[in-house]
């Protein structure tokens, strides 16, 4: 069996998923794990699938010829994470220019690696404008705390709330 992960960006509209799934069962590849959204009128995702050898030509085929989707096909690199924790940040503040990348730049150089993110913003005049709210699952290696990276994103800005989940 061959792991593929696929990236796929086009234009919203009803049935996107249904006509990727569909091709897939088409052509016996197997649905493992997604993360899929709709961005200012955009579906967009990534997909890991699996498909026997002797299906992986016709169904790369299958899969470009998929008009409504522009859908990249990259090989599993089969690499797992060294041994670790993986720990939620849940973090909260006013929204700004440039807050995403302080949050990167402090996980990176506390030693942690975001493996997945979510972000929105929410209308919320209470604050004083727009309000940020993100996920960030971090891989942390063995014996690195994840309280240093917590109390480092919270000294970002006094708006800063940052809760751990540490059973993800």
């Amino acid at each position: 069996m061959k792991r593929l992960i696929l990236t796929v960006i086009g234009k919203d509209r009803l049935g996107l998923v249904e006509i990727l799934s569909n091709t897939l069962v088409e052509h016996n590849a197997n649905w493992l794990v997604s993360n899929l959204s709709h961005l200012s009128g955009y579906f967009a995702g990534v997909v890991e699938i699996e498909v026997a050898e002797d299906n992986l030509e016709i169904l790369t085929s299958a899969l470009t010829q998929i008009d409504e989707l522009k859908i990249d096909i990259h090989d599993d690199l089969g690499e797992e994470l060294p041994e670790g924790q993986e720990i939620e940040f849940v973090i909260t503040g006013n929204d700004r220019k440039g807050i995403v990348q302080e949050l990167a730049s402090i996980i990176t150089h506390k030693g942690g690696s975001i493996i997945h993110f979510t972000s929105s913003r929410q209308t919320a005049p209470n604050w004083g404008g727009g309000l940020f709210h993100a996920v960030a699952k971090v891989y942390l290696p063995v014996g690195m705390n994840a309280d240093v990276i917590a109390e480092a994103l919270e000294g970002l800005a006094s708006d800063i709330i940052v809760d751990l989940d540490e059973a993800c």
